[in-house]
């Protein structure tokens, strides 16, 4: 017994100077992420961060001790200085809230920087809301979702089997429970920028190291397949895509699909695909993962774009049962199930013609495009989804700043940066003509005003 109460006091003493270490090392970090904002430097140097790897990998060979657990552990320290040094970034959350703000004060703001469709939801949705007390929707149910909803959403999607679906509040809660119950603290996911937050934001809150794949403007927003390659390791476990983007709105060729499913293959990979623009995209049809029959894909869908439904929270996950049962034990754990009343609105919305929305989408699309084009903004005409990510010809233009002084005149964008290393750009939504053409006529005069 005295040498276990030994070696416990050991550990006591080295996990405490840990403690301290650690203390020590965020404080650096902190440094660090202040000096980098002042030069308007990104969070995360993949460079270094893999001259660390080798270092470490060099250090466990030396000491005889595992690699993959001080990968996992390196990994944590890395997601924690990557959270010291995120404070006070700006996104398009961040954006919209300062606004929801100046307008509970009376202030007029043109949303150009929130996702959300601006028109109204079928008619059969509000058929449906008046019917669900009736019907006697509204009791606790499966996690997975009521049946006759994950019925319908099967056949929808030419899938065999409703053990295929999975109901949840809203495609981004979809998002975070894949993340979470497929990985573990430690582990790597890919995700190709310039991308929505959540992707990284749900990982980091998980323990899970994002290993960020950059894209370009000139490379017409697409990853190389070598890129992807060079970003596995023995951590990695998933690769996040989304298309039609958020932000570019653009499609991957569908070769270029087939490679990433086939590295995710080779490399026994999950592949997380949001497709919540699919019936957003411009005169052309998506290709979906699912189309690849890939065991190990998981797709999230949403009635929020394409039924104009956001308020409502309602989404789905296509996946393998195996991985449905995994998730729908989080979601039974979060919140037991999602909204009754809202699944049978839901399941009434499917019989809403929604092609019209999609037109209306495109039109503005094409209209935002040409504002742009006028004004001299460039960018790569998006192939779908609603929205415009761009940047201006002017030098060392900063979109974080530009965003908060146009706030001030009433027209609300989302800064790059929310979206990766892409300060110089911004992201724009393309709403109805009437406010876009009175929001873009702002932001090109504060431009002109600002850097002319």
């Amino acid at each position: 017994m005295s040498d276990i109460e030994e070696h416990r006091k050991k550990i006591e003493e080295i996990t405490l100077e840990m403690i301290k270490l650690l203390k020590t090392r965020t404080d650096i970090a902190k440094q660090i992420g202040d000096a980098k904002a002042s030069l308007g430097m990104t969070v995360t140097d993949e460079e270094r961060e893999d001259a660390l790897r080798t270092q470490v990998a060099k250090l466990c060979k030396e000491i005889d001790l595992d690699q993959s657990t001080a990968s996992k552990f390196l990994n944590l320290l890395l997601n924690e200085s990557v959270k010291v040094q995120s404070d006070g970034k700006q996104t398009h959350l961040s954006v919209f809230l300062k606004a929801k703000a100046l307008e509970e004060e009376g202030k007029k703001i043109i949303h150009l920087e929130v996702g959300e469709p601006d028109f109204q939801p079928p008619k059969e949705v509000k058929t449906a809301l008046e019917e669900v007390y009736d019907k006697g929707y509204g009791k606790y149910g499966s996690a997975k979702g009521i049946t006759e909803l994950r019925t319908a959403l099967a056949s929808k999607n030419n899938i065999e089997s409703k053990e295929n679906i999975m109901i949840c509040p809203g495609a981004r809660f979809g998002v975070y429970l894949a993340i979470t119950t497929l990985l573990n603290p430690g582990d790597e996911i890919i995700v190709i920028e310039p991308a929505w937050p959540a992707y990284k934001d749900c990982a980091l809150n998980a323990g899970i190291k994002v290993r960020a794949i950059k894209t370009t403007l000139e490379t017409q927003w697409e990853p190389s397949i070598e890129q992807i390659n060079n970003a596995i390791n023995e951590n990695t476990k998933m690769i996040v895509l989304n298309y039609p983007n958020n932000p570019t709105g653009q499609i991957l060729p569908d070769e270029l699909l087939e490679d990433i499913i086939q590295t995710a293959k080779e490399h026994d990979l999950y592949v997380l695909s949001d497709e919540i623009y699919s019936e957003y995209a411009v005169g052309q049809s998506v290709t979906s993962v699912l189309e690849d029959n890939y065991q190990k894909s998981i797709i999230t869908k949403s009635f929020s774009k394409s039924h104009a439904m956001t308020g409502f929270r309602i989404g789905y996950v296509i996946a393998e049962p195996s991985i449905i049962e995994k998730m729908s034990k989080l979601q039974a754990l979060s919140l037991t199930n999602v909204s009754e009343p809202i699944q049978y609105v839901a399941l009434q919305a499917l019989e809403a013609d929604v092609s019209g929305n999609t037109e209306i989408i495109n039109s503005r699309l094409e209209a935002l495009i040409k504002i742009a084009k006028d004004i001299g903004l460039e960018f790569i005409e998006p192939d779908g989804a609603m929205y415009l990510f761009a940047k201006t010809k002017y030098k060392n233009f900063d979109a974080t700043k530009f965003s908060e002084k146009l706030l001030e005149h009433g027209v609300a964008i989302a800064p790059g940066e929310g979206f990766g290393d892409y300060k110089e750009f911004f992201r724009i939504t393309a709403i109805d003509e009437t406010r876009l053409k009175e929001g873009m006529i702002i932001l090109d005069a504060i431009l002109k005003e600002s850097y002319e």
